[in-house]
């Protein structure tokens, strides 16, 4: 007995999935598979960090205290010099760690590769402007990706203080795209 197409489609996607789940470096944190016109999503935790390396997600490595790493100007548009940073979240400390206090920014990094814009639709006030307060669940801007409209959140609450992205633009996976100042 054959199976239906569609089976056939889910068969294969479930196929991929192992054999991609297999070559991660880190956990699975979600598996979305869809059989209507074959579909497969995977989110995975990054590697885990280097011994001695401090335990907070998204410090990128040889950044100074306190700054945003300096952008990159040109064909790939902007984003951090010393790249992008390991793991899935939404706002980041800009600079390594120092006991508990509050790092002096934080960036609002890219979810995923796409297109990101400022508003949710062309001709229509953007999101966020630089001094707005934003609180973590606060949209920010949306990267669109394979027709899809993600919405980014800030992550944390803080003031706007800098965007680094423009409208339109293309973003990689974890590139900076806002800089907050936290609310203290």
């Amino acid at each position: 007995m054959t199976a239906p197409d569609g089976d056939g489609a889910l068969a294969e996607l479930r196929n991929q999935a192992r054999e991609l789940v297999g070559e991660l470096t880190g956990p699975v944190r979600r598996l979305h598979l869809r059989r209507g016109e074959a579909e497969l999503e995977i989110e995975w935790h990054g590697p885990p960090a280097a011994a001695g390396a401090p335990d907070v997600p998204g410090t990128w490595p040889g950044a100074a205290a306190g700054a945003v790493p300096a952008a990159r100007r040109g064909p790939g548009g902007p984003g951090p010099a010393d790249g992008p940073p390991a793991g899935p979240t939404a706002a980041r400390p800009a600079g390594p760690a120092t006991g508990t206090a509050q790092p002096a920014v934080l960036a609002v990094l890219a979810p995923m590769v796409g297109t990101f814009y400022r508003a949710p639709e062309p001709g229509r006030p953007p999101f966020v402007e630089v001094g707005d307060v934003v609180q973590p669940d606060r949209v920010v801007g949306i990267v669109e990706a394979m027709k899809l409209m993600n919405e980014v959140t800030a992550g944390q609450a803080g003031r706007v203080v800098d965007l680094l992205v423009a409208d339109g633009q293309p973003v990689e996976y974890g590139q900076p795209l806002i800089v907050l100042a936290p609310i203290r």
